[in-house]
């Protein structure tokens, strides 16, 4: 049985896209019976979100700090009060350290650290004598995972915020944890990891042997969420796939061409 959220208020940003996780946390919570204001840029699916969970919808650019402002500040003034807060909102932005530009590494900062900073600062001013901090995190900031090291170094800081934070906070009872899952299933990965080939060598590095799908993390967070006796941590919840190996960028680009490729050709090996 669940952690029971009734007369608890709930804010998660980056909760748009209905096969993503942020939509999925924001589902489980008010399934628990949290009020859930959602936030993300575009505004439309998050008011379909709204209306399923009996929500509110706020348009919210992660990377404004007013924009987050706004989102906490509504919470407080519909509800009155702010318990949990969980940002979803990244941007993996991918590339080599050799030719990597200005533009690109102070676009991650500014969505998957900066943001945090100030999704964090402005949820635990809102929230009274108790409450939980949960930001979804990567298991690249651990495990090199391809080229993604300006959206991994990014998020790495955001690890390091939560420790921070956790220590700032906890005297008041306010919880600060990351969550840093492997690949995930959902809009933005589907037509890749839906692709047999691509699916098995990623699964062959999973102990659990599947790859994550939202309601794992959603599930997690209602852990977080609820009375447990966790602060400061980074959780790995990938399967156990940080304890081997992110397959490489030829590895993963030769079985999306051998997919591409007739089965009789496959079988017989063809270039």
């Amino acid at each position: 049985m669940g952690t029971d959220f009734t007369g608890k208020v709930a804010v998660v940003l980056g909760a748009s896209s209905a096969r993503g996780t942020g939509w999925a946390i924001a589902e489980a919570l008010a399934a628990q019976g949290a009020k859930v204001v959602v936030g993300a840029r575009t505004l439309a699916p998050l008011q379909e979100l709204a209306k399923k969970t009996g929500g509110i919808a706020v348009r919210c650019d992660a990377t404004s700090e007013d924009d987050i402002k706004l989102l906490i500040a509504t919470a407080l003034k519909e509800y009155g009060q702010l318990d949990i807060a969980v940002n979803a909102a990244g941007s993996a932005l991918m590339g080599p350290i050799e030719t990597a530009e200005t533009a690109t590494l102070q676009s991650s900062l500014d969505t998957n650290y900066l943001a945090n900073v100030y999704f964090v600062k402005h949820a635990a001013a809102a929230m009274g004598n108790g409450g939980s901090i949960v930001i979804i995190s990567t298991m690249a900031t651990t495990n090199v995972m391809g080229p993604l090291f300006p959206y991994a170094c990014a998020k790495a800081a955001t690890d390091c915020l939560v420790r921070y934070a956790a220590v700032e906070y906890g005297g008041r009872n306010i919880r600060v944890n990351s969550v840093q899952p492997g690949p995930i299933l959902s809009d933005l990965t589907w037509d890749l990891l839906t692709n047999p080939q691509v699916k098995e060598r990623m699964e062959y590095e999973i102990p659990l042997k599947r790859i994550g799908v939202p309601s794992d993390f959603a599930n997690a967070v209602l852990w977080l969420a609820g009375p447990c006796y966790a602060t400061g941590i980074n959780l790995q919840l990938n399967g156990g796939h940080f304890l081997q190996r992110f397959p490489r960028p030829e590895e993963l680009a030769a079985k999306v061409e051998d997919a591409g490729r007739p089965q009789h050709d496959r079988e017989q090996g063809a270039t």
